[in-house]
């Protein structure tokens, strides 16, 4: 009987050993989970759910980096969004952006990199074929002007300019080069309500002078009627 107490004595003890052990762990693993969670939101604008410049730029030089030819950089400015600000509101400004965002990312399709880069300013990285990029620019250029309901049922009337920029034509995989080539070919065709594809020529205008509108030999689509 005796022997028998000192082995359930040993059992006990070790049973709480483990038990003890357990609560440290379990309070370190919620811990991980929340901190990996926070530093998920971390990456990600909390307004429109994309990723932030530093997330987006990261992931988009992985897609850069996959085999394969037709990669584009995409850039989308938002045209007059100060007066949607000042004439409507900031909250009607926040629902603009938040569904510029959905559209961009609904457009670029899984696989693709999408970040908001600056206040009214967003940009992806995906595949994008050559053969079917006018229909697909001239697409997104007429998803972006679809106007935007508020929440009190008005519909605020909206357009956004694009430039985009294809890998092989500005002949570098080089993400910031080809995001200021966008950029060059975005401020050419800024408020005309069109896309306009970068030539190499945009690439050195925009490494040299940065933004600058008015540069020739630029494919220009889906300019509004």
């Amino acid at each position: 009987m005796g022997s028998v107490l000192r082995v359930q004595a040993r059992f006990g003890q070790h049973a709480l050993l483990l038990t003890t052990a357990a609560v440290p762990l379990t309070g370190w693993t919620v811990h991980a989970i929340s901190l990996h969670r926070r530093l998920a939101a971390a990456k990600k604008d909390p307004l429109t759910g994309l990723l932030r410049r530093d997330a987006y730029t990261a992931r988009a030089r992985q897609v850069l980096r996959r085999h394969g030819e037709d990669k584009v950089v995409v850039l989308v400015d938002q045209d007059h969004f100060k007066d949607v600000n000042d004439s409507l509101s900031h909250a009607a400004g926040d629902m603009v952006l938040r569904a510029t965002a959905d559209r961009l990312t609904a457009w670029a399709g899984p696989g693709a990199a999408v970040g908001r880069i600056g206040g009214d300013e967003f940009a992806a990285v995906l595949h994008l074929p050559r053969g079917r990029r006018e229909v697909r620019l001239a697409q997104l250029v007429r998803m972006l002007r679809i106007p935007v309901a508020l929440e009190d049922g008005q519909a605020v009337d909206v357009a956004a300019s694009v430039g985009a920029a294809a890998l092989e034509v500005i002949g570098t995989r080089d993400l910031s080069v080809a995001q200021r080539a966008a950029d060059a070919a975005l401020y050419e065709g800024k408020h005309s309500g069109r896309a306009v594809l970068a030539t190499q020529e945009h690439a050195t205008v925009g490494s040299i002078n940065g933004r600058r509108a008015g540069r020739p030999g630029t494919a220009v689509w889906g300019r509004a009627a």
